[in-house]
């Protein structure tokens, strides 16, 4: 049964009045268990260790992060995160496997530093896929709600993991996964 079918029959109950509260399938908690090796991949971790080095401030970050929101379709900044090294590798990481929708490298201030995609903002630093990944600068896996993703009509989590250099978090990426894909 698809996930969009499981979800369809909540919203009945729901409208029921009875309590329904959807758990992320314990397939996609294993996935973001396999995926932890990713965060140590060298070509994410220098390109995340090259932007923290370039010491950008949260007001900078912020005022790019306007831009990027009133900004319609991809400008050359935009672009430029979607054409480097990290996002090329992100790019046939995403390729592999049918669920991936949507992945994003972030630096130790939650900012993108490479993406598949037109990520809705530039900072996620104020967001839990970057809080609870990047940690303080331990790391840890985050997995998000699920949730109905209107620009592709299906049902997504997004699983954050950190980018570790050694034994400290210096970012994080964000892998979404379609659920209907994931065949669940």
């Amino acid at each position: 049964m698809k996930f969009g079918k499981i979800l369809s029959a909540a919203a009945l109950l729901l409208s029921s009045n009875l309590s329904f509260a959807e758990e992320v399938p314990q397939a996609v908690i294993d996935l973001a268990d396999s995926l932890m090796p990713l965060g140590k991949e060298v070509v994410l971790v220098n390109a995340v260790k090259a932007q923290n080095a370039q010491g950008k401030s949260l007001d900078s970050i912020k005022t790019l992060d306007e831009k990027w929101i009133a900004t319609a379709g991809i400008d050359d900044f935009m672009s430029s995160l979607m054409n480097n090294e990290a996002a090329k590798f992100l790019t046939t990481f995403e390729a592999s496997q049918p669920y991936y929708q949507e992945i994003f490298l972030m630096d130790n201030q939650g900012a993108n530093v490479a993406m598949t995609s037109k990520t809705s903002d530039y900072w996620q630093g104020d967001e839990d896929k970057w809080q609870k990944s990047f940690a303080n600068g331990k790391g840890d896996k985050h997995i998000g709600p699920v949730k109905f993703d209107e620009s592709s009509q299906a049902y997504l989590v997004q699983i954050s993991i950190p980018v570790m250099d050694g034994d400290a978090a210096i970012g994080a990426i964000t892998i979404g996964i379609n659920l209907d894909q994931f065949g669940l």
